[in-house]
């Protein structure tokens, strides 16, 4: 158990506690719309899979570009809002606003009418986005100062997090009703404003109630306009450059790539097992038990999981909590061999609770050892501090994991021999799938923990850092 007690000037009040769980809950409840809705492309909107593939995977390229210039922009900016909060107010309604925008298509268009529009407005979206999302993770780095207490703040914002994900599978089931919507496609874009809405209203909570450190004092900051542009991005690549040497957070990065690539390689399986290995191939008998063991995971995660990952780290620290979070992951994906029963569709459930200590686990703990390794840097390197930076690089590689995934799920079931015209699947594909299903996110777990098992920041090392930085510039 830690040692030390959180001052009462580091502790984040709870109502700005709540706004960054908002902000949260949107970072999580855009991207899950978008990757549900986008699948009716296919089927509501009748777009030939090769350029809905092209819509999926274009403007993730674009969108991994404009993360790292948004976090530098916000790391350079003086208002008298602060550094970060006036992107995340435009940004939340600008998301809000375009992601109602994008899916108002119709299927009575071209195919090419509609492809270009929503490619079009699928990168003004993502702007919007970035805009909302790398000034948002930056924020939360800098809410607190305390080690112990941004384990805390990434533990409420995870939490709040999670209801996206008890929401978002149910678009399917909503969709598809037709007594809901006279078609797929009306559902598709109606539901899209109620998104829209809710993403806007709650993403807004963080720039009006949550409040960073104060930076009217703050040194070395760049000029960011039109007339310092290229200037910038040479700033920018050095910055990148200064990030990338940070050995601690290289570690975070490919524990996090490691960790969320492996799961997300295999997200989509569970779904493939239990229509085609529970329910041979019936979506009707198979009903909404994929729903449900979305929301399940959701449920356990949001109020069982983050919590005693929580008090773990601060029994235990930060790199235990993970290496212990991570090894009790394993032991859950070794438990789907049993628990994706045809003749007990309820033992899905048992592998749950301890699959959800890897994901739960994984993004309460880093972003709160990232918020570490900021002080780190600061230290080493000076002003201006990183944290828009550094939260945009750490979420590239979360973003480039989620891109690697989707091209090697594709490769893995190819390999496996699954047969994506085929009613029923092979006795011999589905046991190939199910070992997949287990042995790749097991392995990358495994390989995350080796990574992870030497990290030297510990909370004494944090502590020091912390006075050395209070005595070289005071407090922010």
């Amino acid at each position: 158990m830690s040692k030390y007690l959180t001052p009462l000037k580091d502790r984040v009040p709870f109502r700005q506690k709540t706004a960054f769980g908002a902000g949260h809950l949107v970072l999580n409840l855009l991207p899950g719309s978008l990757g549900i809705f986008m699948f009716f492309l296919l089927t509501a909107f009748g777009m030939d899979p090769f350029l809905a593939g092209l819509l999926g995977g274009l403007p993730r390229i674009f969108d991994a570009i404009t993360d790292p210039i948004m976090g530098f922009i916000s790391d350079n900016t003086k208002s008298r809002w602060g550094r970060r909060r006036p992107y995340i107010f435009v940004g939340a309604i600008l998301s809000g606003i375009l992601f109602v925008v994008l899916w108002q298509i119709n299927p009575a268009n071209t195919q090419s009418y509609n492809f270009w529009y929503f490619l079009i407005f699928y990168m003004i979206f993502l702007v919007g986005n970035t805009m909302f999302a790398a000034p948002l993770v930056g924020l939360g780095y800098e809410m607190t100062s305390d080690y112990n207490e941004r384990t805390r703040l990434m533990a409420f914002s995870q939490i709040m997090g999670q209801f996206a994900w008890m929401i978002v599978p149910w678009f399917w089931v909503l969709i598809a009703d037709e007594d809901l919507f006279a078609t797929q496609a009306v559902g598709v874009r109606q539901l899209s404003i109620v998104v829209g809405i809710i993403c806007a209203v709650l993403g807004v909570l963080p720039a009006l109630f949550c409040k960073g450190i104060d930076s009217s004092h703050m040194e070395n900051r760049k000029e960011v306009s039109f007339k310092t542009m290229f200037s910038n991005l040479t700033d920018l690549y050095h910055s990148i450059i200064q990030v990338s040497k940070n050995k601690p957070f290289m570690k975070l990065c490919g524990a996090t790539f490691l960790v969320f690539n492996g799961f997300q390689l295999v997200a989509s399986f569970s779904f493939f097992i239990i229509v085609f290995y529970m329910y041979n191939g019936s979506y009707a008998d198979a009903g909404n038990w994929p729903a449900w063991f979305s929301t399940i995971t959701a449920l356990i995660t949001a109020f069982g999981v983050i919590p005693i990952v929580s008090w773990m780290s601060n029994k235990y620290g930060k790199r235990q909590a993970f290496i212990y979070s991570t090894a009790i992951s394993i032991i859950g994906y070794l438990l789907k061999w049993w628990g994706f029963d045809p003749g007990n569709p309820w033992l899905l459930f048992m592998p749950i609770p301890f699959m959800a200590f890897g994901l739960g686990g994984l993004f309460t703990l880093m972003m709160s050892m990232t918020a570490d390794v900021c002080d780190l840097d600061e230290l080493e390197n000076g002003m201006p501090r990183k944290e828009g930076t550094f939260g945009a690089v750490y979420w590239w590689m979360v973003k480039l994991g989620q891109a690697i995934a989707l091209v090697l799920g594709g490769l893995v079931l190819k390999y496996v021999g699954f047969d994506q015209n085929a009613v029923t699947q092979t006795a011999e594909t589905m046991t190939r799938l199910r070992l997949a299903d287990i042995v790749i996110p097991s392995a990358t777990a495994v390989a995350a923990i080796y990574i992870m098992w030497n990290y030297g920041l510990n909370e004494k090392r944090a502590r020091e850092i912390k006075e050395l930085l209070i005595e070289r510039r005071g407090e922010l």
